[in-house]
């Protein structure tokens, strides 16, 4: 645990109860701090109270009493579509708003850094798709190359729930947009951009909002380093922005997934083919189609940033290659999880969006294809022009009526279900098909979470060897 600093003696209050409020609440009494907490599901204050903590009511004035900073979690609205009550009642107050990231970027560095040969570095990862891929496998890169190394965030353990700095260590960070939009403190060594697609628009206020909430992190941050996706729009803005910043000389990498890129340094993937050009010149060249933990063009992409990051690091061309293709791929990301009777079982549960499951998509060929569940903005009518690559669809969910209206003439079924679209694409599929999980789709409506969608679907998966 990284303890607080600079809020020795004080009042801090605590707002959402969750994974990561409870370990703020922990990292804040271990750096001295008093935590004052409130969430407003009755088991969580129960929770906090069992481990000794402070609960109060902070939608009344008088809990505020002392209190100058309120620590909110993150998937508690701030701002839109409408803050929370309390966190309008900390701006009347003249509290300060904060989320455990700022937290961590105040607390990281300590006067033990001054004994360190080898100083401690963060590596920071945003974007719509691909953030967690492409955090793990730069993990799973340098932990296999030797290097000390942590990873949290957004992914795994909360950052202050992560280990104090150590000589030389590096802490990778995946970082949703309800992070980098409130964090007070933003300092990364390296940040990574990944890409954009519409997301959480009613959160942000719109697409420009949404931008905004991951510009901060390279804007406020100031990142020796920054390795820009620059397929889209925003993408190619922001590395324009940044190219003149930091200390390194070359400030930013831009890295593509099917553009063939030649200016300053760069990194992208064309035909299944790792390229790394600097200084106008090709300096290593990796072939990334055998790789069974990184299909389709969109893991290409994280592989680019992957590359990119330990590139940044230190690392040489065949080291990283070497440990690429020892990644094993992240559980419901693309992750094949069967094969029976020729037929692949892919679950790509995170696929929560139409951009996700596009690329997702375009990773496989005769796919009959599992969606559904909770609506997104748009729905699935952007993704018409890659249905041919679909045999037959299976909606769940919510969703399924209205998405059998914006398929047109592609063959599908109202499952209902994970079990029963399982069952039914299993009974048409032959050899040679994928059957593939990528909802386009939150999972609440049937799911407490992603995960839980995609465990379903793989028992389901399992299940079809007993029938």
């Amino acid at each position: 645990m990284i303890p607080v600093v600079g809020y020795e003696g004080k009042r801090v209050a605590v707002l959402g109860l969750g994974r990561s409020g409870l370990t703020c609440a922990r990292a804040l009494r271990a750096g001295g701090a008093i935590p004052v907490c409130w969430d407003d599901n009755e088991p969580a204050r129960s929770m906090a109270e069992d481990e000794g903590f402070e609960v109060a009511d902070l939608n009344k004035d008088r809990a505020w009493e002392g209190i100058e900073v309120l620590v909110t979690s993150p998937g508690i609205p701030h701002l839109y579509p409408a803050p929370h009550p309390i966190i309008r009642k900390a701006w009347d107050m003249g509290a300060v708003v904060d989320n455990d990231i700022g937290l961590f970027f105040r607390s990281y560095g300590t006067r033990a850094w001054d004994d360190f040969e080898v100083l401690p570095r963060v590596i920071c990862v945003t974007g719509s798709n691909g953030k967690s891929t492409t955090t793990a496998l730069i993990e799973h890169i340098l932990r296999a190359a030797g290097r000390p190394v942590q990873m949290g965030g957004n992914i795994g353990r909360g950052a202050l729930d992560l280990d104090p700095a150590a000589e030389g260590q590096i802490t990778i960070l995946e970082l949703s947009s309800y992070q980098t939009e409130l964090a007070r403190s933003l300092a990364p060594d390296i940040a990574l951009f990944m890409n954009l697609s519409p997301d959480h628009l009613d959160r942000h206020g719109g697409l420009g909002g949404y931008f905004a909430a991951k510009r901060r992190l390279f804007i406020e941050g100031c990142p020796d380093r920054s390795i820009i996706g620059v397929d889209e729009m925003e993408g190619a803005f922001l590395a324009g922005l940044l190219q003149d910043r930091g200390d390194s000389g070359e400030p930013v990498i831009r890295i593509s997934s099917g553009t063939k890129l030649k200016t300053g340094w760069s990194v992208f993937a064309r035909k299944g083919f790792l390229a790394e050009w600097r200084k106008g010149r090709q300096v290593a060249s990796i072939d990334l189609r055998d790789m069974q933990g990184l299909p389709g063009a969109h893991n290409h992409q994280n592989a680019c940033a992957a590359y990119a990051a330990c590139r940044s690091i230190g690392l040489a061309p065949r080291l990283v290659e070497e440990h690429l293709r020892s990644y094993p791929g992240l559980p419901h990301r693309c992750q094949i999880i069967a094969q029976k009777h020729g037929v692949i079982y892919v679950n790509d549960s995170k696929a929560t969006n139409a951009d996700a499951a596009e690329k997702s998509l375009l990773a496989f060929k005769n796919i009959h294809w599992i969606a559904g569940g909770q609506a997104k903005a748009g729905g699935i009518t952007a993704l018409e022009p890659i249905l041919e690559r679909v045999k037959k669809a299976y909606f769940i969910g919510e969703t399924a009526a209205e998405f059998v209206k914006q398929v047109g003439n592609l063959p599908n079924t109202i499952s209902g279900t994970i079990e029963q679209a399982v069952a039914d694409a299993a009974a048409e599929a032959q050899a040679g098909d994928v059957v593939l999980l990528a909802p386009a789709c939150a999972s609440f409506d049937q799911f407490t979470s992603f995960e839980a969608r995609g465990d379903a679907f793989a028992a389901a998966v399992a299940a079809l060897s007993s029938q």
